[in-house]
């Protein structure tokens, strides 16, 4: 079974403690078009609840703040029956249905498939066997990098058309988005 999980609940500090998720490109919210990007696969938005989105779970990673590990683990943990994950930030501006189609065709027999966009793994833009993913957790999550975590997995490394992996992290990420 293909499901997502879509990371939402950072803090956004270098914007100012802006809702990345909710800004909007074209009058959209961002996690809109990443939900979209998902099609209907069962989806688990870690995060707080947004209202105005179609329906999806929400979970909460433990501890609040803990980062991407535990929001990911949060996400596995509502997701048992899921064999195939998606794992997106939800800030990404170009990922599409086509984006997430090509990272599920490319991972094959590996681990996993990830975004590489300017050199860089894109490690909020990719697709997972699920078992890898719950294999790597650690039991203490919280604070731990992902491209730790992740990084000993056999990843195939999908070179992302120009956009395709853009986020919105910094004050020109956000002039650029407008």
């Amino acid at each position: 079974m293909f499901a997502g999980i879509v990371l939402a609940g950072g803090r956004a500090r270098r914007l100012g403690g802006v809702d990345k998720p909710m800004l909007t490109d074209g009058g959209r919210p961002l996690l809109a078009g990443v939900l979209d990007a998902l099609g209907d696969a069962d989806v688990v938005v870690v995060g707080p609840e947004r209202p105005g989105l179609r329906p999806v779970r929400w979970a909460r990673e433990d501890p609040p703040g803990g980062g991407p590990v535990a929001a990911l683990a949060a996400g596995l943990a509502l997701l048992p029956e899921a064999t195939e994950i998606a794992l997106l930030a939800a800030d990404l501006t170009g990922c599409t249905a086509s984006t997430v189609d090509k990272l599920r065709r490319a991972r094959g027999a590996a681990d996993g498939a990830l975004l590489v966009a300017d050199g860089r793994r894109q490690w909020l833009a990719g697709v997972w066997r699920a078992a890898a993913l719950r294999a790597a957790i650690p039991a203490e999550a919280a604070g731990t990098a992902l491209r730790r975590v992740l990084g000993d997995l056999s990843i195939v490394e999908v070179p992302a058309a120009p956009g395709e992996a853009a986020d919105v992290d910094t004050p020109e990420d956000l002039r650029r988005l407008r």
